[in-house]
């Protein structure tokens, strides 16, 4: 028989190179395998040890939440005990403004806004008191300090008639607008007001009186309130933000009816209209001047990073005082679209036009055009920076520049 040798012959090189090799790959291979095993393995458990720490942590939040609303709605079997709840909130505002008015004043100030405190008490499962007291501008000293004020801006008991119908009655801001309710700083974007609700609506506006809430099927709620009224004069141009009386010995000749219906079916949606009218905006002081009505729509849209604020408002006053300066329409409007990228950051752009005497030939209206960031390092905790160019009439202070602020809520 013919002699076969390795090297001459490539099935029997094949099989010599197999057996003298193929034990040496095969144990690399399975080293490498299982190390890529454990490395997996040790991915998967600090995967699960991150959900756990997550679930843990909602656990804890949905607790406090519950123990939240127990404070202060009692539990569904009616054996809570009465509670007192404290919160309140606060801003401080740096503002470096140029102010482009021919010989104007710049504005160059930082200031401590407002400090609220809350103070808020459940008697039983039906009636509920909510209280507000502000310092506004940190210091008090004497009447003409600076615009300094310590004011009571809500007092008023809730209640509770049944899971349709509420009652309000004291004072309280009235049902108009987007921020009149919630103007908490860390709840809206820039570090001021806009100055179309500011202006216009007005807000913070508070009257004193009694309101209903009903709660209809598919998010649909509607307000109506009786409250006392604006007082505007002709000394201020009839300027309806003037004409606040925060309900302090305030004349009540001529009451205020508010009607509001407002649709929240969809989780982030709201769209609201409000209507509000008074007999005599002077309350009877002033034989010039009639009655008064506000018009007033919005919408907040928040679905995931994105969002959205509009708002229009309009006021027309009756009398030939309020036709006379151009103060028989007085309206404004905004629109805010936000992009938050997560749960800290967030940015946002705005454009404001108002205009307190729109009744007249003459430039009065006022453009606003804000840009700027949110930073929340808490969800109750936020750090504002905006930039704001304005455009004002003729001899009209006109305020360019940087706003930074601080807030907070408890």
């Amino acid at each position: 028989m013919k002699s076969c040798h390795p090297i001459f012959h490539p099935l029997a090189t094949c099989l010599l190179t197999g057996l003298l090799i193929s034990p040496v790959q095969a144990e690399s291979t399975t080293e490498e395998r299982l190390q890529t095993l454990e490395r997996r393995l040790n991915q998967l458990e600090n995967e699960n040890r991150a959900l756990k720490l997550q679930a843990s942590q909602t656990e804890q939040k949905i607790e406090a939440t519950g123990a939240q609303i127990d404070r202060m709605a009692g539990s569904q079997s009616g054996t809570a005990k009465a509670a007192t709840t404290i919160g309140g909130y606060g801003e401080l505002h740096l503002n470096q403004l140029k102010n482009l008015k021919p010989g104007g004043t710049d504005k160059d100030e930082i200031d401590f806004h407002r400090f609220v405190l809350f103070v808020g008490h459940e008697f039983n499962q039906r009636v509920r008191l909510f209280s507000e007291l502000e310092i506004e501008h940190a210091l008090v000293k004497d009447s003409s300090s600076n615009g300094s004020t310590v004011a009571v801006e809500q007092a008023y008991l809730d209640f509770i008639l049944n899971e349709q119908f509420s009652l309000k009655a004291g004072l309280m801001v009235v049902p108009v607008g987007i921020l009149s309710e919630t103007h908490e700083p860390p709840t809206f974007y820039g570090v001021e007001r806009n100055p179309v609700e500011t202006n216009i609506i007005p807000t913070t506006w508070r009257e004193g009186g009694v309101a209903l809430n009903a709660r209809m099927a598919h998010g649909i709620s509607a307000d109506f309130a009786l409250t006392s009224g604006l007082a505007a004069t002709s000394g201020n141009n009839y300027r309806v933000r003037d004409g606040r009386t925060h309900t302090a010995n305030a004349r009540a000749s001529d009451a205020a009816y508010t009607a509001r219906l407002k649709w929240s079916g969809v989780p982030g949606v709201e769209l609201a209209a409000s209507v509000n009218h008074q007999s005599d905006i002077t309350q009877s002081v002033d034989p010039a001047a009639g009655a008064a009505t506000l018009y007033e729509t919005h919408a907040v849209v928040n679905r995931g990073a994105f969002g959205l604020r509009a708002l229009y408002a309009a006021w027309h006053l009756n009398g030939s005082g309020p036709n006379t300066v151009g103060a028989d329409k007085q309206n404004g409007w905004y629109m805010e679209p936000s992009w938050k990228f997560n749960g800290q950051w967030g940015v946002f752009a705005r454009h404001n036009r108002w205009d307190n005497a729109a009744g007249d030939a003459a430039d009065s209206r006022f453009d606003q055009t804000d840009v700027g960031v949110n930073y929340w390092p808490h969800s109750d905790v936020v750090v504002k920076l905006d930039y704001q160019n304005q455009k004002a009439p003729a001899g009209q202070n006109e305020f360019d520049g940087f706003n930074l602020g601080l807030g907070y809520q408890f």
